[in-house]
């Protein structure tokens, strides 16, 4: 592949020679620009990954006071001796009655264990 003809006149690269010549007159001034190009992709780049790097951070410790949560919920729900799935079977304590008293419900005969 070659880098002449009329596409490339107007850069200066039709004076390039491969041979090490002394080339065109906006050789410089393009391997500037393509230095420039390749040191902002760079800095693009590193900015991402610094960015990435910190939503994978903030995603771990979401993570990790999730499962610290779940943890203390299982161990606070075998402590007080539950079951998951559980259905209580005791009788008298499964229904409860309630009337209405000017617009409020109220219950009788619900009282919590362990008061």
């Amino acid at each position: 592949m070659t880098s002449s003809g009329p596409r490339f006149d107007s850069l200066g690269a039709a004076t390039a020679r491969i041979d090490g010549g002394r080339g065109g007159l906006f050789r410089p001034l393009l391997w500037l620009g393509g230095l420039i190009a390749a040191g902002c992709a760079m800095a693009v780049g590193a900015l991402l990954a610094v960015f990435t790097a910190i939503a994978v951070a903030v995603i771990a410790v979401v993570a990790g006071v999730v499962m610290f949560l779940m943890g203390m919920s299982s161990r606070a729900r075998r402590s007080m001796g539950g079951q998951k799935g559980r259905r209580r079977t005791d009788g008298d304590d499964t229904v409860i009655e309630a009337h209405k008293v000017d617009g409020t419900w109220v219950a009788y005969g619900w009282e919590r264990s362990g008061r």
